[in-house]
């Protein structure tokens, strides 16, 4: 074979191996948050990062970009290439209730958002102030039919897990509960302990401590059955059957990631769920593992989606 042909040839022989892509993950993946360190949300998205390196054999970074209600880290990651470098631990506030209250969206979860695995949830409980003759669910409800809109209930402000609970069990109970917007749920709960509010739906970590201590009562949780975290309290559902009010946790990749990819994303999260030492640091902060599919998280978001929507404008539910 002549010189010429003989090079020719060599290079069209070694064209598919340049052609084909580097195997994932080639590179450090990052992981966006859209909260400031601290907090279930970054407790979830660091235990998942610390996993990830594991299984992934890359270093998996967490980004912590906080503001506008977690829509800063959602909409950078629902217009990255989706090429699986650049995660999303999001949650229900960011993804099924925040954009729904916005009048321009940057960004739609349900198209601009691939539904990787979910990853945690947690319950929230419904306390009271110690003085309010409140000493079960019917109770809080009597009350609230009594003396329409004369409870109050604090909340981080409007839109968040917190506030959301209130409005879904004011809705389901066919009550008028007023929200108090504060700027945390720290502060409300400082106003839940001094009597300057009646009621209020924090999440499980936060407000386990104060009844525990006995500054506020608990009496039940917000997720569909009892929660191991607290077992001997009910859940608001034995007594209006369907509510349910729980933070999620989960991981999504911009929309039209590679499928392998996914489901290799899918597959490390399923491993992870399987750590016994994990599974219990994260139930000491009430947090439970969520395990499921790719296709059963999708439904689920947008389930959610749509359960809050429906929530929001039913109440005229604005950002504060």
């Amino acid at each position: 074979m002549p010189a010429v042909a003989l090079a020719v040839a060599l290079a069209a022989a070694s064209l598919p191996a340049l052609a084909q892509p580097a195997k994932y993950p080639a590179r450090p993946v990052t992981i966006l948050v859209g909260v400031p360190a601290g907090g279930a949300v970054d407790a979830v998205a660091r235990a998942a990062a610390q996993e990830l390196t594991k299984t992934l054999g890359v270093s998996v970074l967490v980004d912590n970009r906080a503001g506008a209600s977690g829509m800063i880290a959602s909409d950078y990651v629902a217009k990255a290439a989706p090429d699986g470098y650049t995660l999303l631990v999001g949650s229900q506030t960011h993804l099924a209730v925040v954009p729904q209250m916005l009048k321009k969206p940057p960004f739609d979860p349900a198209k601009d958002l691939a539904a990787v695995a979910p990853i945690a949830r947690s319950p929230l409980l419904l306390v009271v102030n110690n003085n309010l003759p409140a000493k079960s669910v019917k109770d809080v409800i009597a009350l609230a039919k009594a003396k329409p809109g004369e409870l109050n209930a604090g909340s981080g402000g409007a839109g968040t897990t917190v506030h959301m609970a209130m409005e879904l069990f004011s809705s389901m109970a066919q009550v008028k509960i007023t929200n108090v917007s504060y700027k945390g749920e720290a502060p409300a709960l400082t106003d839940l302990i001094g009597g300057q509010l009646s009621l209020m739906f924090p999440n499980l970590s936060a407000g386990l401590p104060f009844v525990k201590a006995g500054k506020i009562r608990a009496l039940a949780v917000t997720s569909a059955e009892r929660s191991a975290a607290a077992p001997e309290l009910p859940a608001i559902a034995e007594t209006l059957p369907g509510y349910d009010s729980q933070t999620w946790f989960g991981l999504f990749a911009p929309t039209g990631t590679p499928k392998d990819i996914v489901a290799r994303l899918s597959a490390d999260v399923v491993k992870m769920q399987a750590n016994g030492e994990l599974k219990q640091r994260l139930g000491e902060q009430g947090i439970a593992f969520f395990p499921g599919t790719s296709a059963q998280f999708d439904t689920y978001v947008k389930s959610e989606i749509a359960k809050w929507g429906k929530v929001i404008r039913d109440n005229h539910i604005q950002t504060d």
